[in-house]
């Protein structure tokens, strides 16, 4: 099913709970456009706030500028192009974010990968790897469960994670970094780079220019270039500091990197054609539903036609034997012996025929009388 519904350049987007896979896109258009199966999706419109809820897949397309609220998907989740905010409460699913604004999130149960912010990244709890790339705002992550990959974020940054940290930063004068890692953390930046590193590890391993590594140290404070910006890790494993920017390609101790390279590109259009495909079963499914029914009403009319011409014909023999003889059946076969008739009972079908024979006056009550007598057998 698809479902066009106005609500204005700016519209409130609630969706209470998706039971399949979610593909969120905002665009140039007014219209919110929606797809899915149409007995399992259900919206309410007050103005420009428009809440929906999904028991399966749902497709969904808003005005790029909408702000949308999520209180539950339980598949996978696929936003990409909303300007207006995001909020999600709980997502079951890997949850890919391309092209937004801001975002706030509770809990991700599984993957999360976003790409394109201008805004700013806040989530309570991930349970799972995360990968960020490309924000200008800052990022907040009080839990991480897994692993995180974080690269190119152009406001402060705050991280507590339980794994493995791959960070590629280009620190901005006066940003903060604090990062917190149950195991690894690797720091990737340019030559250049301007900041002040706080770190606590147990191994310290810098790959810089000018720097001598102390294979001692637990911890060290360190000034690269002018030292405006502030980066503070600490790490129940190990740190490495560097400036080889393909230092996260090799660096095999540190598992996954939470997805660095991961390409989530056809994330969405998957899941568009997941909608799809239930909503075309849907439809052949009523389609085959409807061919069955007219065939068996067809069938069922065929039956009741060759029934009604059987039994019209039926009164009609017995209808000129009782009007001609009585209850006497004359065989006119070349012996000519009369037989006695035959008990058969008389049907509904008959009664109402007759019936319907005396209403149209085409024989009289007598006549009447005596057909069903005959039907019946009696004198």
């Amino acid at each position: 099913m698809s479902k066009t519904i106005s609500a204005g350049r700016t519209p409130r987007i609630i969706l209470e709970n998706i039971s399949g896979d979610l593909s969120l896109v905002g665009w140039e258009g007014e219209d919110i456009l929606l797809k899915g199966d149409e007995d399992e999706l259900t919206y309410e419109q007050d103005g420009d706030k428009v809440t929906i809820s999904s028991e399966d897949d749902l497709s969904i397309r808003v005005p790029k500028n909408a702000s949308v609220s999520i209180q539950r998907v339980e598949g996978d989740a696929s936003i990409r192009g909303v300007m207006g905010g995001i909020e999600l409460k709980e997502i079951v699913g890997d949850l890919s974010i391309r092209d937004v604004d801001s975002v706030a999130i509770d809990t991700i149960q599984s993957d999360f990968s976003l790409r394109g912010a201008k805004g700013n990244l806040s989530i309570k709890s991930a349970h799972s790897d995360v990968s960020i790339r490309d924000v200008d705002g800052n990022v907040s992550l009080d839990s991480v469960a897994d692993d995180l990959a974080l690269r190119d974020v152009r406001g402060n940054v705050s991280a507590n994670v339980a794994e493995d940290v791959v960070l590629y930063l280009n620190p901005r004068p006066g940003n903060m970094y604090a990062i917190t890692s149950g195991d690894d953390i690797l720091l990737v930046m340019p030559p250049k780079a301007n900041a002040t590193l706080t770190l606590s590890a147990d191994e310290i391993d810098i790959e810089w220019k000018g720097i001598i590594n102390d294979d001692d140290a637990t911890s060290r404070v360190l000034t690269l270039g002018d030292g405006s910006a502030s980066i503070t890790l600490s790490a129940g494993g190990d740190i490495r500091v560097t400036n080889q920017s393909n230092a996260g390609d090799t660096a095999e101790d540190f598992g996954n990197f939470a997805g660095i390279g991961m390409d989530w590109s056809g994330f969405g259009d998957r899941i568009s054609r997941q909608v799809d495909q239930v909503t075309n079963r849907a439809i052949k499914q009523a389609d085959e539903s409807v061919n069955r029914a007219i065939k068996q009403a067809d069938e069922a009319l065929r039956r009741a036609t060759t029934s009604r011409k059987r039994t019209e014909e039926r009164v009609e023999r017995k209808t000129r034997a009782a009007l001609n003889v009585g209850r006497w059946s004359w065989d006119l076969s070349p012996k000519g012996v009369p037989m006695p008739p035959k008990q058969p009972s008389v049907s509904d079908e008959e009664r109402v025929l007759i019936l319907k024979m005396l209403q149209e006056k085409k024989i009289t009550a007598e006549e009447a009388d005596k057909l069903l007598s005959a039907l019946e057998g009696g004198s």
